[in-house]
């Protein structure tokens, strides 16, 4: 694949991204939702925010399956969503499910009959089960109001490969290195540009007695953000996207270099990531015990209090190789998807149109402010400083990519890529064994 001739998101429109076709290879992350066909399914019977929100009044909802199981994104959903219903007069019944489970049984859930509308991701994935026929066409919307507070990348990012529109984006959020300010003041660390750089300030940390890099895997998707930014630090955004698309082999020099650079740097990870969440991590940010996270915009969720949300920063995962820079980041976009056979069609997408509107994506990120609208009618005069600077860096990044999970076929990443790159945490020894299992079972996939 080439490199595409202009950047894949321009500041364009509040900064909403811009992309060129190479979107079409992008895709997701972890899960979604239950009821229904998911009850039957072994550890899917939804949890906590399981939920039936309605209006006063007679017959007219919609059913909504959700991945925003941790606790601020779930509120933040909620509110959302009673806006709707006062607005609508909709009744919208909830049903919540733990997202890392939803990911492991994601085809029994599209086979059995999803919810009408479902929480989902944009690009190859979003397309990957539109081809399966698991999804409702929502070009109608495009085609409305709605559509206008989209930029042509989001719209390129929601269509199909059929040429009409699956997704209606809600929002989208950068993968960066976060650190508190105050740290590094009182420390006097300075922000690392290189790899001998960002070396040299572990080594500092460590002296201090702080853990340099948050790291956990428990769920299995936090290592995938680590091996991209390395493979697209190292090799470039052209490899990294043939990589996923199953081009490349996992036996070349170029992989085996990513595994070797993030062997060198395990001495300064968090030790026994495969027990700990990703809040666990965050925490040891918030509390000063870890000096800097790779992660996405979300670990914001761990800074509750508004003096701590103001020492939170972040910078650019530095360069490894001068041809490339860092000129490629990671900033997903989440958002909706509709069910190929809703109970009820209208009253599900008013719901999306809600979802898709400013008004509904700006009662979200009130109480979830660890992302960025995709909504150009989105109000950013209330954003936070991390808000900005995270719509700036988007804007300003010559190319973007959505994840691991979200760049590839689904069956490879959950069962090839998950276990591997948690295999090698555990023993990162042998990365010739490791790569040649990772090639013979991508064959096998990908044909």
């Amino acid at each position: 694949m080439t490199r595409p001739s202009s950047p894949l998101w321009t500041p364009s429109r509040s900064l909403a991204p811009a992309v060129s076709s190479p979107f079409t290879r992008r895709s997701l992350l972890r899960g979604m939702m239950a009821g229904g066909a998911l009850a039957a399914i072994p550890g899917l019977a939804g949890c906590g925010g399981d939920d039936s929100s309605g209006a006063t009044g007679g017959g007219t909802a919609t059913s909504l399956g959700s991945n925003f199981s941790d606790e601020v994104p779930q509120q933040a959903l909620k509110d959302s969503i009673d806006a709707f219903i006062k607005k609508s007069g909709i009744k919208v019944d909830v049903n919540t499910v733990d997202h890392e489970q939803f990911q492991e049984n994601i085809t029994s859930y599209l086979q059995g009959g999803p919810q009408d509308v479902y929480a989902w991701f944009a690009g190859y994935r979003m397309k990957f089960f539109a081809d399966q026929g698991f999804a409702g066409d929502v070009s109608d919307l495009w085609a409305g109001d709605m559509g206008d507070g989209f930029t042509d990348a989001f719209k390129q990012a929601s269509t199909g490969n059929d040429g009409k529109q699956y997704f209606v984006p809600f929002y989208y959020y950068p993968w960066a290195v976060f650190y508190r300010k105050s740290l590094f003041e009182e420390k006097g660390y300075t922000i690392p540009e290189t790899m001998d750089d960002l070396t040299a300030l572990c080594q500092e940390m460590q002296k201090d007695g702080l853990e340099p890099i948050g790291f956990a895997d428990k769920e299995g998707w936090p290592a995938m953000g680590t091996f991209d930014v390395l493979n697209f630090r190292q090799n470039g955004y052209d490899f990294h996207v043939s990589l996923m698309a199953g081009e490349e082999s996992w036996e070349s020099d170029e992989v085996k270099s990513v595994f070797e650079t993030w062997r060198s740097l395990m001495p300064y990870h968090q030790k026994d990531a495969l027990a700990r969440d990703w809040l666990d991590s965050a925490a040891g940010l918030l509390n000063k015990k870890v000096g800097m996270y790779y992660l996405g915009m979300f670990v914001g969720q761990a800074f509750t209090k508004p003096e701590d949300r103001d020492d939170l920063d972040f910078f650019v995962f530095p360069a490894l190789n001068e041809e490339h820079g860092t000129d490629t980041i990671e900033a997903p976009i989440d958002g909706w998807m509709m069910s190929p056979k809703p109970e009820d069609e209208k009253a599900a997408k008013q719901l999306l149109a809600w979802f898709g509107s400013g008004e509904g994506q700006d009662a979200y990120l009130k109480s979830d402010p660890n992302n960025v609208a995709a909504s150009s009618d989105a109000d950013t005069s209330g954003y936070n400083a991390l808000q900005k600077k995270a719509a700036e860096l988007v804007g300003a990044s010559a190319n973007i990519t959505q994840f691991l999970d979200r760049d590839t076929r689904p069956d490879f990443a959950s069962t090839v890529m998950i276990p591997s790159l948690q295999k090698f945490i555990g023993s990162p020894e042998d990365i010739d064994g490791l790569c040649s299992s990772i090639e013979e079972q991508k064959k096998s996939i990908f044909g």
